[in-house]
């Protein structure tokens, strides 16, 4: 199984989560945030749909510090952040997947360095079932046999109703509806890569164009089941425990599972920019970046429903991008 929360189990090993986040409190390590002077102009984000509320957040957070800064924001998925990059038509590219190796490439290519990257939320991507559905567990092989045609998982069947999954009751007998992102979606190739074990969805899977219409689509249909990250769940839905493998513990999508990298489908949030290193960073897009890592931005972090990053990890990408 390639398994990208690898990268985040390892920078729990270096950067610390469960010694300096206390469940899902912001590090009081962190600083505050102190407004600065002579800070005007304006920038553009341009990528993920995961990403679309916490990056409102943050800018909102920002625009009370520098009412005159304008920071538009467009997110229709993580695969138009790298060309929005490329082109220069955004300053921003966050995206809920890592840049694949030709992405970066293209960067590099145009500017001659690889795109710069911040860390800024953790994200537990979670299964969703509707609230009533009784289900307990699954195991990421029953995952994979329930969205993939290809089951690469190992599982030995298909998996197109309730019953094949133990649940009882009115969801017995009944098909397993699925909702799941588009293409364009950093989402929808995270799933595909770690979920799904690099297969093939179904066809039968009703792909939405955002993660809240995943959501709102499980909440309205009893006998459904779909992927989002974990700061769309809303009380219609609730995130299935999942276990790594047959016979394995199973884990909720909460934040010290994410952190510890014990939840199968933890993630990094990112968002790529354009940091030349022989060059600084303009003051305004350096001053969104340190909001971003301050007590104030990883707050908005909490309050959309993800997880915060720790001072240790804000202190290594302020420091790669040269940021002080």
């Amino acid at each position: 199984m390639i398994n990208r929360s690898i990268a985040l189990t390892a920078a729990v090993a270096t950067f610390g989560f469960a010694a300096s986040v206390h469940a899902q409190g912001v590090d009081p390590n962190l600083p505050k945030y102190t407004a600065v002077s002579g800070i005007s102009g304006s920038l553009k984000s341009i990528g993920s749909d995961t990403l679309n509320n916490l990056m409102t957040l943050w800018v909102e957070g920002f625009g009370k510090f520098y009412p005159n800064v304008k920071i538009e924001i467009e997110g229709k998925g993580s695969s138009t952040a790298p060309p929005a990059l490329v082109a220069g038509t955004a300053q921003f590219g966050p995206m809920s997947r890592p840049m694949k190796g030709a992405e970066i490439d293209a960067f590099e290519k145009k500017y001659g360095y690889k795109p710069a990257v911040i860390r800024g939320a953790v994200d537990a991507l979670a299964v969703y079932v509707h609230k009533d559905n009784p289900i307990k567990c699954m195991t990421m092989q029953q995952v994979d046999a329930v969205f993939s045609k290809t089951r690469k998982g190992g599982g030995d069947k298909d998996i197109t109703n309730w019953s094949q999954l133990g649940v009882e009751g009115e969801w017995a007998n009944k098909p397993i509806s699925l909702y799941g992102r588009n293409s364009a979606s950093g989402t929808y190739g995270y799933f595909k890569e770690v979920a799904l074990f690099n297969g093939d969805y179904k066809d039968a899977v009703k792909e939405q164009p955002g993660s809240s219409t995943v959501v709102q689509g499980v909440a309205s249909d009893k006998f459904a089941m779909g992927y989002s990250g974990i700061g769309y769940k809303t009380a219609d839905v609730k995130a299935v425990p999942l276990a790594a493998k047959a016979g394995g513990k199973c884990v909720e999508a909460i934040a010290e599972n994410a952190y510890t990298g014990d939840f199968p489908l933890a993630r990094f949030l990112y968002i790529y920019t354009n940091v030349n290193p022989n060059q600084p960073v303009e003051p305004v897009r350096a001053q969104f970046i340190k909001f971003i890592y301050s007590q104030e931005g990883q707050a908005a972090t909490v309050k959309d429903g993800y997880f915060p990053v720790t001072a240790a990890i804000a202190e290594d990408d302020l420091k790669t991008m040269k940021i002080k």
